[in-house]
């Protein structure tokens, strides 16, 4: 495998979320990059209607106890039949929510933000509606996708 090959193998297709009630309101997940064994840097868009918002760097770090947003799909797909209240996913420049509503239906609100450090701060969310079971289930193996680190071919298991 020469190395043109390894980074094609590297790359994850973009994740597209879009709004079952609005095909054209949409979040996309992508540029995803590896900065070291304890970093993700990934860019985040938001479309609706006259409305666009992007950033670039998304990082989600193992120290900041934001956790595995796969896994947090992956727990909401798994609770497919409900859940009472919000369930919250968060970074510092991303926020997602979840409510789980009659129907079998996800309310997931994503909230962008640049670096809060910054004095000329903004913040915007764009909420996308989803079917509680299939929906949910590809959406969270997507993400798990995305974010999956690739393997190294030099590593091997040993005892």
């Amino acid at each position: 495998m020469d190395h043109k090959d390894h980074d094609e193998q590297a790359r994850s297709p973009d994740v597209l979320v879009r709004c079952s009630q609005d095909p054209d309101l949409l979040i996309r997940l992508s540029n995803r990059q590896f900065i070291d064994s304890d970093e993700t840097v990934f860019s985040i868009e938001a479309k609706a209607d006259g409305l666009r918002a992007a950033i670039p760097d998304v990082t989600v770090a193992i120290w900041d106890g934001a956790g595995d947003l796969a896994a947090f799909l992956q727990q909401l797909a798994d609770d497919f039949r409900g859940w009472p209240g919000k369930r919250t996913w968060h970074t510092n420049q991303l926020t997602l929510e979840a409510d789980f509503h009659s129907g079998g239906h996800v309310e997931l609100t994503w909230k962008l933000r640049p670096w809060s450090s910054r004095q000329a701060a903004w913040e915007t969310s764009i909420t996308t509606w989803i079917e509680g079971g299939h929906q949910l289930t590809a959406l969270a193996s997507d993400v798990q996708a995305f974010l999956a680190r690739p393997r190294n071919p030099c590593s091997f298991g040993g005892t």
